[in-house]
């Protein structure tokens, strides 16, 4: 039987997981944010019969990263998030930054840190560059309009249920040297999620089947 992806069982399933805040290693550092909200509904909308019995499944914001030359993930969906400045005091500190510049949520203010999820070394075209990125997860307590730097072309909130569950499983063709490579991916509408993104979101999915 799969778990319940509201908002409130995953904070339970979660509580009390190892969230350190920073790495121990000399390479390279970057930390992101993957951001659940209870599910929204617009102002005076009346509950469905299927919200009726529970909360809701929790969404899960992803960003679309601007089109810039130079970024290797130019283009691609990901998580808010990006390197490590001189003046973060450690990795969390790097995804509250990185979330409340990109996409002007503060996660102090609006959120709450549930885990940290395993260190995923940053890949580039197949080779791995020399820097890890650190995953947190949060909850929101509130939801502030999203405000978008000029790095994030788009940004929404999908449900986590339908994605946990596989039900946007796919693949992504992707040419590598010459090599046709059918890579997993999830589907979000339109939108690919793969690469790190899609590494990232099936360690939070093994967490919470766990």
């Amino acid at each position: 039987m799969l778990p319940s992806y509201d908002l409130t069982a995953i904070t339970a399933r979660l509580a009390g997981r190892d969230a350190a805040l920073d790495a121990l290693t000399q390479e390279r550092q970057a930390a992101v944010a993957a951001i659940l909200r209870a599910p929204a509904r617009p102002p005076g909308a009346q509950r469905t019969p299927a919200e009726q019995v529970g909360p809701g499944e929790a969404e899960l914001l992803l960003i679309r990263r601007a089109e810039r030359r130079g970024d290797p993930w130019s283009g691609h969906m990901a998580l808010p998030g990006g390197r490590r400045d001189p003046v973060d005091e450690h990795l969390l500190a790097t995804a509250i930054r990185e979330t409340r510049e990109e996409v002007g949520i503060d996660l102090v203010e609006n959120g709450t840190l549930l885990t940290r999820l395993p260190d995923v070394p940053a890949v580039v075209r197949g080779r791995r560059v020399g820097m890890i990125i650190a995953p947190f997860v949060f909850a929101l307590r509130s939801t502030p309009e999203l405000t978008l730097s000029d790095e994030v072309a788009e940004a929404l909130w999908t449900p986590l249920g339908p994605l946990a569950r596989g039900e946007c499983s796919s693949t992504y063709r992707y040419t590598h040297e010459g090599d046709v490579l059918d890579l997993p991916c999830l589907l979000v509408d339109e939108r690919i999620v793969w690469g790190l993104t899609y590494l990232m979101l099936e360690q939070l999915f093994e967490v919470l089947h766990a």
